[in-house]
């Protein structure tokens, strides 16, 4: 039995939900950000009881298959920023015409519908939590950082980093409250 999981966006998160199922005495067959396979099917009661202690622990369960595509799209970006990897020819239409195999403007759709925010916006959103994260670690310089994101300069970074936090990357770095947010509230 498949069960689809909001807010389940990092390893942490794996690690949490598979020691509710294991709480709850419940075999897993495999698990995935934002999903889980059971090896038998759950009966009413079960399904209720996991669907508690999923709320108590941040979690829930999706059971309506737009919303279980929308938390599809949100760990494909999630994972695919987490990877330090984006080219700055990277296409966010192809990237996830080629994992849903669904047409981009049906995904787009639907993730607006349910999100109240394009999918770029999201996507751009999501990048700049990472800047944001990268920027504290201090590990790479911005233009290290801009590349490793798929920003065609510096400056076009810069920009988008002004205009979703309202600060520069560099005034950000000085701050001492750093407004992070968890990519499960992006």
């Amino acid at each position: 039995m498949k069960i689809f999981i909001k807010n389940m966006v990092c390893g942490r998160c794996i690690s949490a939900v598979t020691g509710i199922f294991n709480e709850a005495h419940i075999k897993i067959a495999s698990i995935h950000l934002g999903e889980v396979e059971t090896e038998s099917d759950l009966s009413e009661q079960d399904l209720q009881s996991l669907e508690k202690q999923l709320l108590e622990t941040g979690f829930e369960r999706i059971k309506d298959s737009s919303h279980q595509l929308v938390e599809k799209i949100k760990n494909l970006i999630i994972v695919k920023i987490s990877e330090l990897d984006i080219d700055e020819n990277f296409l966010l239409s192809e990237f996830l015409i080629s994992k849903l195999h669904k047409d981009y403007s049906s995904l787009s759709k639907t993730f607006s519908q349910n999100e109240n925010i394009t999918l770029e916006q999201f996507f751009i959103l999501q990048k700049i939590e990472k800047v944001k994260e990268l920027l504290l670690y201090n590990e790479f310089t911005l233009t290290e950082i801009a590349g490793k994101l798929g920003y065609k300069s510096v400056q076009h970074l810069s920009s988008q980093f002004r205009n979703s936090s309202g600060f520069t990357p560099t005034e950000f770095k000085k701050l001492k409250i750093h407004n992070r947010k968890p990519l499960d509230f992006v």
